[in-house]
């Protein structure tokens, strides 16, 4: 891994780097409410310290639980001298303890290791971030802003489709900001959605295929209304969908995206931010889906994502009644796949 650190003392340090330009260094702050945006941010930080060293050792700390010697423990050099990443997330409600070995820490970083600093926002910590804003030791800050208004969501939309090198047209991310304006996290996911599944510019007739009946009915709603049991609310919840112009895929794909995470923290131990780094997942995703297991057997996991699966085939053309097919998959989601 290269080194990370910088001369010591103080330097001249960007302030709020975009998300996406996060870049490996002694001291990184994410500082501002939206959630998304860190959690992305922290696995694109990850990624990039294991393309230089994919020996890269992760370690979490809870800066609101924190114990004396904790931060200096985890970043000591070792015998094998192995890249370090130190995610340390609630930093805005840190304990006295952290707050004082953090700043410490600050005057003479470890060499090789990058401390990953979650800051959602308030006054608690401030001489913490006065001094990372002033670029002691090397630090910088990456803005995690809360993005707010449709301006700014439709930019969002944009940015996105460019990452994966594709056009959206202006209609078309109007309508994805209508169906999912309120939820980033389902926004990010509608787009990569419509990237995968599509070719060539993604058009408002493309989005109205997917996602036309969102803006009544989510195909979450239906999915969460089946996870928690409540099959007369998901079937209602469904044939609004279908009766608002809902494609069926994108239903599947909703239940097939939520199965997926239960299968994932099936059997897993570990807090949400020390998992989420393993699976691949943000920590409330990884909340969210040990809520949505409960009372699930291995064996009705599987049935369902085997129901799922044969869903998906029927409504891409394998049944002539692609609407049973997705009935009967709210009933076993409902009943845990023990239908």
């Amino acid at each position: 891994m290269a080194r990370t650190t910088t001369p010591r003392g103080r330097a001249a340090a960007p302030s709020g780097l975009p998300w996406h330009d996060i870049r490996p260094a002694p001291i990184v702050l994410l500082s501002g409410p939206e959630q998304f945006l860190a959690d992305r941010a922290g696995r694109l930080l990850r990624d990039r310290l294991r393309e230089q060293d994919p020996g890269l050792e992760v370690s979490d700390i809870a800066a609101d639980a924190y114990g004396p010697g904790e931060l200096l423990t985890l970043a000591s050099p070792s015998l094998l001298g192995e890249a370090r990443l130190i995610r340390v997330t609630g930093v805005e409600r840190c304990t006295d303890a952290f707050l004082d070995e953090a700043l410490a820490y600050l005057e003479q970083p470890a060499d090789d290791t990058v401390v990953l600093l979650r800051h959602a926002g308030g006054v608690r910590g401030k001489r913490l971030l006065d001094a990372i804003r002033a670029g002691t030791g090397g630090a910088i800050e990456v803005a995690c802003a809360e993005v707010k208004g449709d301006q700014a969501r439709a930019e969002f939309v944009g940015a996105e489709a460019r990452a994966a090198g594709r056009r959206i047209s202006p209609g078309a991310t109007r309508a994805l900001v209508a169906a999912f304006g309120g939820d980033l996290a389902e926004l990010a996911g509608a787009v990569r959605q419509l990237v995968d599944d599509t070719e060539g510019e993604i058009g408002e007739d493309i989005v109205a295929r997917y996602y036309g009946g969102r803006v009544e009915t989510t195909a979450f709603d239906v999915a969460d209304a089946a996870l928690a049991g409540r099959l007369g609310d998901a079937l209602i919840l469904l044939r609004h969908a279908l009766d608002s112009g809902a494609d069926p895929v994108p239903i599947v794909a909703a239940f097939a995206m939520k199965l997926r995470g239960m299968a994932k923290v099936s059997g897993a131990r570990g807090g949400g931010a020390a998992l989420a780094g393993q699976l691949g997942m943000a920590p409330w995703q990884v909340d969210r889906a040990r809520r949505d297991a409960a009372g699930w057997t291995d064996d009705g996991l599987a049935a369902a994502i085997e129901t799922i699966a044969a869903t998906d085939a029927a409504v891409k053309g394998a049944s002539r009644d692609p609407v049973y097919a997705l009935e009967r998959m709210v009933r076993v989601i409902a009943d845990r796949g023990r239908e």
